[in-house]
């Protein structure tokens, strides 16, 4: 009796499964190591993080830790999540040579400069937050502080808040990489785009205002950023928009020349 054979496709659906088992375990590898290698400093890492609050701190105040256990899980927490962003590299290059087989030639040929720009961007953004936003953030905080009020901030829960600002500082620069995928994939177009830009002013300002304090210093150093990455991806976008309409009137002309019939003697 013969035993069945398994249908055609099932090979190339296994294989495909452990390649991908394959690049998923060498980005926990990735993770891991760097973790390894970070994790002796992890104190230090936790201090640089909490520089930016601990200078606008009165005299003699000082961060707390409500929790058992919070003085060395928080600093671990810290120390995996910089291992994650500092691992991205490798994530995005497994994540390309898993699906860069199924793309042509000419979608190779774009999807490789957005990669490099949205991890660019991405590091860019949590700079700027770190950089700008939080010594303007925190001044303000301290600032405004009750009189007869001691601020002793609990550090996981400033952990939690500078990570949240950290992603979403990070999201907000990938502005540019968005914008231009919506162009490429001909979502919208750039007149559709830039007919909106007084929603997209407008936008970017209320989302400045629900990620930072309630200061117009705070507000204005996240939308205007904003509000220029969206530029930049209109640019881009209208340049491909533009190279794209040249090659469908180049494709155009050459098939009327084709029918064209030849001339008489």
């Amino acid at each position: 009796m013969s035993t069945p054979q398994q249908p055609d496709t099932a090979m190339p659906l296994v294989a495909h499964l452990t390649e991908l088992r394959t690049r998923l375990l060498r980005c926990v590898l990735a993770v891991l190591v760097i973790f390894a290698g970070l994790f002796y400093f992890a104190q230090d890492i936790y201090a640089l993080v909490a520089a930016p609050l601990r200078a606008y701190l009165p005299e003699g105040a000082t961060m707390i830790a409500t929790g058992v256990a919070s003085p060395f899980l928080t600093p671990f927490k810290l120390t995996m999540v910089v291992s994650l962003f500092l691992s991205m590299p490798v994530i995005l290059q497994q994540i390309w040579g898993f699906i860069a087989p199924g793309l042509y030639k000419h979608e190779k040929r774009i999807a490789v400069p957005l990669l490099i720009a949205s991890v660019i961007l991405f590091y860019t953004g949590m700079a700027f937050a770190y950089f700008v936003v939080f010594p303007i953030m925190f001044g303000f905080f301290t600032s405004v502080t009750p009189q007869g009020v001691e601020m002793m901030t609990d550090i996981g829960q400033y952990l939690d808040f500078v990570l949240t600002l950290f992603f979403a500082f990070g999201v907000a620069f990938e502005i540019p990489v968005a914008t231009f995928l919506l162009v490429w994939i001909g979502i919208v177009n750039v007149a559709t785009l830039r007919k909106s830009r007084p929603y997209v002013v407008v936008g970017c300002f209320i989302v400045g205002m629900l990620l930072t304090p309630p200061d117009i210093f705070s507000q204005t150093l996240l939308a205007i950023p904003m509000w220029f990455l969206f530029e930049v991806g209109v640019l881009f976008g209208s340049l491909i928009q533009k190279e794209r309409e040249t090659k469908t009137a180049t494709d155009t002309t050459d098939k009327d020349d084709e029918h064209t019939p030849p001339m008489q003697p």
